[in-house]
């Protein structure tokens, strides 16, 4: 299946953001994502509900909010009515994961799980039959312009396999290090689903980056 490319606004510029999405979207990225951070889970703090309220109506992309907080359970529903398509939780930061999914999918949203470099796929197996999307940290999440983690290839081919084995329905996303080089691989071992900021949201040509990451995952 062809790579679907989802541009992170962390990377953007938070001065010219209409414009900055808007890039993209016309570039031809089909998702906009949007890393939630709440200064506990990781060291940094960025966006609350009230940005994906106001970004939705400027955008036709699907909203992909990739939530780096605490008990998420405490905020689904307030990213899910302020018009987020995908939300996603971390295996690591909530003891209810079942729980925080199926509230994402009571909210008529598309469920999402993330795992972390150092967390194994075994973490997230009871819970693949019920998620629209699987998300793989190829960096520590926290900060953007890290380099991509190799040993997070195996996990992508290991979440195929149990997609294949089972006959999952899941879309396998990675986030981290994605540029023109490490897509491909990622796109080999089995994502679908590419996250890029710094790579595009360089100061040169986002449209560019864009073009050139669809090319290499159709």
């Amino acid at each position: 299946m062809p790579g679907i490319i989802a541009p992170s606004i962390l990377s953007a510029d938070y001065t010219n953001l209409e414009r900055d999405v808007k890039l993209v979207e016309n570039a031809g990225a089909e998702y906009l994502h949007i890393d939630v951070m709440d200064g506990n889970f990781v060291p940094s703090i960025s966006y609350g509900p009230n940005w994906v309220k106001q970004l939705r109506p400027e955008t036709n992309m699907v909203l992909d909010v990739h939530l780096m907080v605490i008990n998420p359970e405490k905020i689904v529903d307030e990213f899910a009515d302020a018009g987020a398509d995908i939300i996603g939780v971390h295996v690591e930061a909530t003891p209810h994961i079942h729980r925080a999914l199926q509230m994402i999918k009571n909210k008529g949203v598309k469920a999402e799980v993330v795992i972390n470099p150092g967390t194994p796929v075994a973490m997230i197996e009871p819970v693949l039959d019920m998620v629209d999307q699987v998300l793989v940290m190829t960096v520590n999440p926290g900060f953007g312009g890290q380099k991509f983690l190799p040993s997070t290839l195996e996990k992508i081919a290991q979440l195929q396999k149990l997609r294949d084995q089972f006959d999952y329905q899941f879309d396998i996303e990675i986030d981290g290090g994605v540029n023109n080089e490490t897509i491909k691989a990622a796109y080999k071992a089995g994502a679908n689903v590419f996250v890029a900021g710094s790579y595009v949201y360089d100061k040169v040509d986002p449209k560019s980056k864009i073009e050139t990451l669809k090319a290499l995952v159709k």
